[in-house]
């Protein structure tokens, strides 16, 4: 049933993506910046909303009151990485537009990637590192001005369910040189929706927003701890099982 179920969603997604994506380069011939992210935004959507209807997926979010009030405050999302489930979701969550941070190559999928690379996202060759972040840094100052919040995956890539990646600075060295706060995201999306898997599962995804740390006055490296102690705490609370297997295999 798993395997029906999931092959009936990737059609859905299929067949919702193609026309959506030809609709947004149209309209961003005269629409471009946050209009034009909120029609992307309704896609995904639309992928969540199959994820709930087709595959069963719930979704359970707490901490929203941890999220900036302010309409042009800016921060930087910090979120744990385990499937594609969570970057799909995290736009259809936010009260702000959000702009990810991920390597250029997949402007080049088609349909999907072509209707990211018209929106206000950032886009870097992780073999050049320093332009890169030179990048990220001119390209996020400005967004964030405009309030437009900066989401980024520490562990740079999706993680097996009960493992922990390296966590890299990149987003903690964004918060410091703009002075906006991190705020960390636990999910435990890989309970139903494992990292590079076809057949996803029913069942509840937790969605765990942290309090907002302020960077001002902090080292990129020292706060990138802080987020790192507080996600991987928050994910053995939400998903203990998880982890009590994986050190189970690793001993």
């Amino acid at each position: 049933m798993s395997l029906l179920r999931s092959i009936v969603h990737a059609l859905w997604m299929l067949v919702t993506v193609v026309p959506w994506a030809l609709i947004m380069m149209v309209s961003s011939l005269w629409k471009r910046g946050v209009p034009l992210y909120w029609m992307a935004a309704r896609w995904l959507g639309w992928a969540i909303g199959g994820a709930r209807l087709l595959l069963g997926i719930e979704t359970r979010v707490s901490g929203m009151e941890n999220l900036p009030q302010d309409k042009l405050a800016g921060c930087v999302l910090l979120v744990k990485h385990q499937s594609t489930f969570e970057t799909f979701l995290m736009p259809t969550l936010m009260p702000h537009p959000l702009a990810y941070v991920f390597k250029k190559e997949l402007i080049y999928v088609p349909f999907f990637g072509w209707a990211m690379a018209r929106l206000d996202m950032i886009h870097i060759d992780r073999s050049q590192r320093t332009r890169a972040f030179n990048k990220v840094v001119a390209q996020g100052r400005a967004l964030l001005a405009q309030g437009i919040w900066v989401i980024m995956f520490p562990e740079g890539t999706r993680i097996p369910r009960g493992q922990q990646g390296i966590y890299k600075t990149g987003g903690t060295r964004l918060a410091c040189e703009t002075g906006v706060p991190v705020i960390p995201i636990a999910v435990t999306s890989a309970r139903v929706w494992p990292r590079k898997a076809f057949i996803k599962h029913p069942g509840v995804v937790d969605v765990s927003i942290g309090p907002a740390i302020s960077s001002v006055g902090r080292k990129p490296d020292e706060l990138m701890r802080e987020v790192e102690a507080w996600i991987e705490a928050e994910m053995r609370r939400l998903d203990p099982e998880a982890y009590v297997a994986a050190e189970t295999v690793s001993a």
